[in-house]
């Protein structure tokens, strides 16, 4: 075809596309999803892929939080994630004591929510030459409450010279001698009773509390259920300022809303070395982002968007590859006819008898239930192109018998080239059609693999979404956010592809033509 002609072409067939809504609405779509795509390793980052799978890169996030946005439908506002790096805080000279030195960061939190944070983190403390324990940098943490009425200490101290874990990730909920401290804070104000001396270095001091939490059922049980954020967050007494009960702390905990002023200690000894240039402190929400996270604390938002890379990948790749093989195998069978026709249509035939999922299971299993990405493509096509190829042979009986097809093989033209040449570019129009309406299928069946654990998890797909939230009882729980948005992508996908590949079947169908 000469390129005059194929710009004729190409200018005939938009002049009758553009008049097709609903393909226009779905390509428009489409070109929106395709830059989201493409634009996902700059709207995020590009290790996204190797962290997926990785919980430490998630610390920061809360597990299972709704998105941000239902604030503003609930009567009660819940704390999202507020991250204080080295450049939001004050940092005071060092200070030199004996053989340490000590670094000093304060800051203010401002807590103004009916439900506070769900956890405290420490990250991103680099250490060298810490060749021992001794060596070990020691974090403390000092916090002042806004005032309480009948509260004469409001000075709280959350952590006292905690050696920082290797990977240098501290997160207080887990530390259990935060939550040991916090019952110290609360004996000092009246709120129990600890049989505790006083006086003595901190390390005895936890040996008598653990000895009293295991002779005290009561308060064991209080120290179990309690939430060390709402008690450092918490109301304390009530208006009168008489205080209350360790069963209202912590089951009935309310809000202490006002400023916290928080004072970061890092004692760390003359021969080691500290980079603080990194360094957060951060309050884990008990909301996060557009679309919550999952039960790992990544981003439902984040999945989305590299899903769509992958379901894009998969359903072109594979839709483009099984019209067009299933139209090759069509076309030369129609043409060759005779026992070569028989023996491809029962091959066509054997095929088809196959249960297609029932089969994919099969093949994932025998690869370990780890399916990776070209494999899958390749499953996909090779039970797929069995319809596309019954089709295109009926199709190409007829083109078979045009009068321009005995004069290409009268002037000895080979079979090659008719089919190329004279056979397959009649069928395009066709192709291009097929292609777009089977894109859906392509997706549903990555989709359907995923769900059941049989690909790869190196992958970031919807299937691996669903199936995740399917474990973690989304649905049972209430956690709607991590069901949905994946659910409703991949509906929305496919039905783009449906308006894009009946409009285009319309406009390059003569029979469908409207007059």
């Amino acid at each position: 075809m000469r390129w005059v002609d194929f710009k004729d072409s190409v200018r005939r067939f938009w002049s009758e596309y553009k008049h097709q809504k609903a393909g226009i609405f779905g390509f428009v779509l489409l070109i929106m999803l395709v830059i989201l795509a493409l634009s996902a390793p700059f709207l995020t980052r590009p290790t996204i892929p190797k962290e997926w799978q990785t919980p430490q890169a998630w610390v920061l996030n809360p597990k299972n939080a709704p998105p941000s946005w239902t604030n503003h439908f609930s009567k009660t506002s819940k704390a999202p994630e507020k991250i204080f790096t080295i450049n939001d805080m004050q940092t005071h000279p060092v200070i030199e004591k004996g053989q340490y030195k000590i670094y000093k960061l304060t800051f203010t939190y401002n807590m103004h929510y009916d439900v506070p944070p769900k956890d405290i983190v420490i990250t991103g403390i680099s250490v060298s030459n810490a060749s021992s324990a001794i060596s070990i940098p020691k974090l403390s943490i000092i916090v002042q409450r806004p005032p309480e009425k009948g509260v004469k200490n409001n000075t709280v101290l959350l952590v006292s010279d905690t050696p920082l874990p290797p990977k240098a990730v501290l997160q207080l909920t887990y530390t259990k001698t935060s939550q040991n401290l916090l019952l110290f804070w609360l004996a000092s104000n009246g709120i129990i009773n600890l049989d505790v001396p006083k006086g003595v270095p901190l390390n005895i001091r936890l040996q008598y509390l653990n000895s009293e939490l295991l002779m005290n059922n009561t308060l064991y049980t209080y120290y179990q259920a309690m939430d060390p954020m709402w008690v450092l967050f918490g109301k304390v007494t009530d208006d009168n300022g008489n205080p209350l009960s360790m069963k209202d702390i912590t089951f009935s905990p309310q809000p202490l809303k006002g400023e916290y002023d928080f004072t970061v200690l890092i004692k760390v000894p003359a021969q080691t070395q500290v980079d603080l240039s990194n360094f957060k402190f951060a309050f884990v929400g008990r909301t996060y982002g557009l679309l919550g996270t999952d039960q790992m604390g990544r981003p439902i938002a984040v999945g989305l968007l590299w899903g769509l890379r992958g379901a894009l990948a998969i359903g072109i790749s594979v839709a483009v590859t099984i019209v067009f093989v299933g139209i090759f195998i069509g076309v030369t069978s129609a043409y060759l006819g005779g026992w070569a026709d028989e023996i491809i249509q029962r091959i066509t035939e054997f095929m088809v008898t196959l249960p297609r999922l029932p089969m994919l299971i099969l093949l994932s299993l025998t690869f370990g239930g780890k399916i990776t990405l070209p494999q899958l493509v390749a499953f996909l096509v090779l039970f797929g192109w069995m319809g596309t190829s019954k089709i295109a042979r009926s199709m190409a009986f007829q083109i078979k018998q045009q009068t321009y097809i005995e004069a290409a093989r009268a002037l000895g033209a080979s079979t090659r080239r008719v089919v190329f040449r004279h056979m397959v570019p009649q069928l395009l129009p066709y192709a291009f059609a097929h292609i777009a309406l089977s894109v859906p299928g392509a997706i549903l069946a990555e989709a359907g693999l995923s769900f059941l654990s049989l690909t790869s998890q190196n992958m970031i797909t919807w299937g691996h979404m669903l199936s995740d939230a399917h474990s973690n009882g989304a649905t049972i729980n209430g956690y709607w956010w991590q069901v949905i948005p994946p659910g409703l992508a991949i509906a929305l996908v496919g039905l783009i592809f449906v308006l894009i590949g009946v409009s285009l079947d319309t406009v390059l169908n003569p029979r469908l033509k409207r007059a």
